[in-house]
């Protein structure tokens, strides 16, 4: 029964990796800029829902808007800086290294570096087998599934998806065919945007508010792209899959075999890094790759 409740735990630490992956690889996978910003991004997510916490507006609402609200802010950010750097990729990431650093620590001046809880708008458990599970672990897990189904069925089966597709395949080709690139990337930087403040409001009752809280998923959310594949949507999604499954499975991988005092929990996040960067090396496209 400790192995369904940790498999269940696990997956709902992955959900919320697949929903910060998810919104780093289209903009990734389609705009050729890996977004420094993106932790920043998650911080937003859950600031807004702390916002409407501290003013008497229901937790929920402030989870209803947060994706909106960044991603209006994403679209802010792409039309006055992202689109001038469509060219420099690398003057790009460092434009969204300063703009995170700047969301960062206005956040962090706001709540005057505290850290803060913020309560799950559905608590306590629910029992099933004798196994309690919590409910809102349950809630992310069902979120994520029903965004991952709507994302493919837009990006598969829709005009705007098809659009998506090809400016993926081939962007000079689009814009020659009368496709605005320039409108599509402003929209899916949004919706990147949005994605990555879904997962903060979601995670921020599981994890105390601080203004550091999206750094810890950054560099997680890179490798899961990267192991993935750039390129396509389905590829990051399942890195993302991957890397939120490694993480916990390591930990708990050192408790049940009894080796929690011989090898540290930082050892074993370097092991699964390391793992992945020679994945990375054998298959630089990632493993899901491109046709």
């Amino acid at each position: 029964m400790e192995l369904v409740k940790f498999l269940f735990d696990l997956t709902a630490f992955a959900s919320i990796m697949i929903l910060v992956v998810s919104g780093l690889a289209v903009i990734a996978s389609l705009m050729g800029i890996f977004n420094m910003a993106h932790g920043e991004f998650v911080l937003l997510g859950a600031y807004v829902v702390f916002l409407c916490q501290m003013s008497g507006v229901p937790t929920w609402l402030g989870m209803v808007m947060a994706p909106i609200i960044v991603a209006l802010v994403g679209l802010v950010i792409e039309r006055t800086v992202i689109r001038r750097l469509y060219g420099a990729p690398i003057t790009a990431m460092l434009a969204t290294f300063a703009i995170g650093l700047t969301l960062r620590e206005a956040v962090r001046f706001a709540i005057a570096g505290k850290y803060y809880e913020i309560a799950a708008p559905l608590p306590g458990v629910f029992s099933l087998g004798g196994v309690d599970f919590s409910i809102w672990r349950a809630l992310i897990i069902g979120v994520t599934v029903c965004v991952m189904a709507l994302s493919i069925f837009v990006i598969r089966f829709t005009r705007f998806g098809l659009q998506i597709r090809g400016s993926l395949e081939n962007a000079a080709l689009a814009r020659a065919s009368g496709l605005s690139t320039d409108r599509l990337y402003c929209w899916t930087f949004a919706i990147g945007a949005g994605l990555a403040g879904l997962a903060g409001a979601l995670m921020v009752p599981l994890f105390s508010l601080s203004a550091d809280l999206g750094l810890q998923f950054l560099v997680q959310a890179f490798l899961a792209v990267m192991l993935g594949g750039v390129g396509t949507f389905e590829g990051p999604v399942f890195g993302g899959a991957l890397m939120g499954s490694l993480i916990p499975g390591v930990q708990w991988a050192r408790e049940y075999l009894g080796i929690a005092d011989f090898i540290s929990p930082v050892a074993g996040e370097v092991f699964i890094y390391v793992l992945i960067l020679l994945t990375v090396k054998m298959r630089p496209q990632g493993i899901l790759r491109r046709n």
